[in-house]
């Protein structure tokens, strides 16, 4: 189970690091053609969100890299299950339907919890 937990948690904390960079440093302008729900969004809110996914890829990957506390890859796990059901509830919300990613998003956040639970 190690290896796929890995495996899954390293692809989820490369995407969330990435996504969450560009929320912390990018402008609305250089985020609005990939994320639309940001033109309704204070930017502070914008930068918080990109602030946790930053530090949830770093939850997925460090405590069980460096044995410190390696039950918070389970939490952060879960905080990306809760965030990935908050963002379905926006896009569907502001009327737009385009949720396949955030689903899968939320599939491996859920595939996480369970290999880090059992590992």
């Amino acid at each position: 189970m190690s290896v796929a937990y890995w495996v899954v948690a390293g692809l989820l904390a490369l995407f969330y690091l990435y996504a969450g960079g560009l929320k912390v440093v990018g402008s609305r302008e250089r985020l609005l053609p990939m994320m639309a729900w940001v033109d309704g969004t204070p930017m502070p809110a914008v930068r918080a969100i990109g602030g946790v996914e930053v530090l949830g890829a770093a939850g997925l990957v460090l405590p069980r890299l460096t044995g410190v506390a390696p039950r918070l890859g389970l939490a952060a796990a879960v905080g990306f299950v809760l965030l990935q059901v908050g963002a379905v509830r926006v896009h569907l919300r502001m009327g737009d339907r385009q949720v396949a990613l955030n689903l899968v998003l939320l599939l491996a956040a859920g595939a996480t919890v369970g290999l880090a639970a059992v590992s």
